[in-house]
C-alpha cells in the first residue's frame, strides 16, 4: 500500500495555517478533484478522497494535535468507516459545497434538480453607426440568426400526434445518483442523466422538421432604437430577443454593442465635441468673422484681433445631446494660425515694412517677456 502523503502537503498549506486558510485550501482542492468534474477519472477520485481525509483531520483541533505530534499513527485510520454516518465532524460541509458548487452535490446540502426551466443564451452583435447618428439617435434594422421553437412540434421535439415520454433511466428526475463508500463514510454523487440530458423526458418518435431537437434556426429582422447621445462601446439590451429557453425557461436577451465611425473633423469626449480650424495671419491679427461647422449646421463666430494660435473658443450647447434629458454638451473650437508659404516678392516687402514698424515690440508681448528672461539668465 502506498505511503500516505503529509496532510498539510495534500492541502497545500503550511503547518501553522489558520482555520480559514485550511478551509480555503480545502475548497480549492475539493473543487479541483471532485468526481462530478472528472467522471470516470480514478486518479481524481483518489485525490478527492485524500483531500477529504486531510481536511477531516486538520479541521478537528484534537485530531490535528495528535497528527502534529505523532503523524498518521496519531489518528485513527478507520475514522468514519463504519455504518452510513457520512462525514462525521464536518458540520460546515453543506456550506462549503454550497459556496463552491451552488448545492449541486448530494450528501453536502442536497442536489439541485437539473430538469427545471433553463434560460436561453444571450445573443451579442456589434453595429456601426455614424457620429451624427450617435449624437441624435436613429433606428436601425439588424438581422439576427437564432434558434426558435419548431413550429411543427411546437418545441416538444416529438412527431405530430406523439409526446415525449418519461426517461426510464432516471425516472424523470434528470439526474443519476451514485453512492460511493469512502474511508470517511458514504458520498453521494449526482450526475446529469446521459439518456435525457437532464430533461427527464425522451423523444421516441422525433419530429422530422427539427429532428427531435424542438428547435429550428431562423433569421429575423429586428428594428432597434438607438438613443441620442450613445457613446462608442456602449451596449443596448433588448429583452427576450436572444436564444429561446429550454423546458419553459425564458428567452435570453439581444445585446447590441455600438461602434461609432470616426468623424472627418470632430473629436468627442463624453458629450463635448472638439474641432480645429485654421485661420490666416491677417485674420488672427485684425480679427475676423469665421464660419464654424456644428452638429446643427454652420454658424458664424467673431474672433477678436490679436488672437493667438491655439486659442480655444466655446460654443455653448452645440455638443452631443445627453442620453437622458434635454441638456447638451459644448463645442470647443481651437484656432490654428497658419503661416503663409511661397509668398511673392511684393508680399515679402510689405511684411518687412510691417516688421520694421513693429520694432518697439509692443505688438509682441510674449517675445518681449522672453527676451527679458534671457537677459536675466545670461547675467
Amino acid at each position: 500500500m502506498a505511503e500516505k502523503r503529509d496532510y498539510y502537503e495534500v492541502l497545500g498549506v503550511s503547518k501553522g495555517a489558520s482555520d480559514d486558510e485550511l478551509k480555503k485550501a480545502y475548497r480549492r482542492e475539493a473543487k479541483k478533484y471532485h468526481p462530478d468534474l472528472h467522471p470516470g477519472d480514478k486518479e481524481a477520485e483518489a485525490k478527492f478522497k485524500e483531500v477529504n481525509e486531510a481536511y477531516e483531520v486538520l479541521s478537528d483541533s484534537e485530531k490535528k494535535a495528535r497528527y502534529d505530534q505523532f503523524g498518521h499513527a496519531g489518528v485513527d485510520p478507520n475514522f468514519g468507516a463504519g455504518g452510513g454516518g457520512g462525514f462525521g465532524g464536518f458540520d460546515d460541509f453543506g456550506d462549503i459545497f454550497s459556496n463552491i458548487f451552488g448545492g449541486g452535490f448530494g450528501g453536502f446540502g442536497g442536489g439541485a434538480r437539473r430538469n427545471g426551466p433553463v434560460r436561453g443564451a444571450d445573443i451579442r452583435q456589434v453595429i456601426d453607426i455614424t457620429f451624427e447618428e450617435a449624437a441624435f439617435g436613429c433606428k436601425k434594422n439588424i438581422s439576427v440568426n437564432k434558434q426558435e421553437n419548431c413550429p411543427t412540434c411546437k418545441g416538444t421535439g416529438a412527431k405530430d400526434g406523439t409526446a415525449p415520454v418519461t426517461c426510464k433511466r432516471c425516472g424523470g428526475q434528470g439526474q443519476i445518483r451514485q453512492q460511493t463508500r469512502t474511508p470517511l463514510g458514504y458520498m453521494t454523487n449526482i450526475t446529469t442523466c446521459p439518456d435525457c440530458n437532464g430533461a427527464g423526458k425522451v423523444v421516441t418518435d422525433p419530429c422530422r422538421e427539427c429532428r427531435g431537437t424542438g428547435k429550428v434556426r431562423k433569421t429575423r429582422t429586428i428594428e432597434i432604437d438607438i438613443p441620442q447621445g450613445i457613446n462608442h462601446g456602449q451596449t443596448i439590451q433588448i429583452s427576450g430577443h436572444g436564444e429561446p429557453g429550454s423546458r419553459g425557461g425564458a428567452s435570453g436577451d439581444l445585446l447590441i454593442t455600438i461602434r461609432i465611425k470616426p468623424h472627418a473633423i470632430y473629436r468627442r469626449e463624453e458629450f463635448d465635441v472638439f474641432i480645429e480650424i485654421p485661420i490666416t495671419f491677417v485674420q488672427a491679427a485684425l480679427g475676423a468673422t469665421i464660419r464654424v461647422p456644428t452638429l446643427d449646421g454652420v454658424v458664424e463666430y467673431d474672433i477678436p484681433e490679436g488672437t493667438q494660435t491655439g486659442t480655444v473658443f466655446k460654443l455653448k450647447n452645440k455638443g452631443i445631446p445627453h442620453i437622458r434629458g434635454k441638456n447638451r454638451g459644448d463645442e470647443y473650437v481651437t484656432v490654428e494660425v497658419e503661416v503663409p508659404k511661397n509668398i511673392s516678392l511684393k508680399q515679402k516687402e510689405i511684411l518687412k515694412e510691417f516688421e520694421a514698424l513693429s520694432k518697439g515690440k509692443e505688438n509682441y508681448k510674449k517675445q518681449k517677456t522672453w527676451f527679458d528672461k534671457m537677459k536675466d539668465f545670461l547675467k
